[in-house]
């Protein structure tokens, strides 16, 4: 099987951006390098935390903006459960969700899931790619959506219109996607241009 162990984004600032992570999100999956490439626009990936009650997606959601991070989505009830959207300084942009829709305990800044989202041109040659590199599908829904069993970070495929849409943005963009992906596997690029490397995280492992 194939494990994200961790997701590098390329960013202007790489101190601005560790500041920034740590008071939002306070993740261990994510390292930074400095970088003038980024493409502009839509850079075709989503990073999505799923956490256990609204009141935790607006505890994130609010560290985030007072970090510096911008309201694409503000939280809000949905049919699938509450959810806000923010972009971070560095271009990133992240979903807090949660599939509940009324609080059941004290706020608790627990992550329960970190999930790399992948807006393809074709989810179904993209899952047949991934699967042929070894990866395990957990959840398929056709030519809309796979998920994918990846360790500490999981992997879905969604259609990019559809997950720009989704987030809130034009899916139109161009340039590099500012995300590498840290596995344990040897190094490549899939069909839509995102780069896998083996991560030092999934060797030390």
């Amino acid at each position: 099987m194939t494990n994200i162990a961790s997701l590098t984004l390329d960013v202007a600032d790489t101190e601005a951006a560790e500041r920034f992570y740590t008071a939002a999100f306070g993740l261990d999956v994510l390292d930074f390098r400095a970088s003038d490439a980024v493409g502009t626009g839509f850079r075709g990936f989503v990073l999505a935390l799923t956490v256990s009650q609204p009141s935790v997606v607006d505890s994130y959601v609010d560290s985030a903006v007072a970090a510096g991070a911008t309201v694409l989505k503000p939280a809000a009830k949905s049919l699938w459960g509450y959810g806000g959207v923010v972009q971070a300084p560095d271009g990133a942009i992240w979903k807090v969700a949660t599939s509940a829709k009324k609080d059941t305990g004290p706020v608790a800044r627990e992550v329960d899931e970190v999930v790399l989202l992948l807006g393809v041109a074709d989810v179904v040659a993209a899952k047949k790619f991934y699967a042929g590199r070894g990866l395990a599908v957990g959840k398929s829904f056709g030519r809309m959506y796979v998920e994918f069993a990846t360790g500490p970070v999981k992997l879905a495929l969604y259609r990019r219109r559809a997950l720009a849409k989704d987030v809130g943005v034009a899916p139109e963009g161009d340039g590099s996607h500012g995300v590498t992906i840290g596995g344990d596997s040897t190094a490549f690029t899939d069909l839509d241009g995102f780069t896998w490397t083996t991560s030092t995280r999934a060797a030390a492992a």
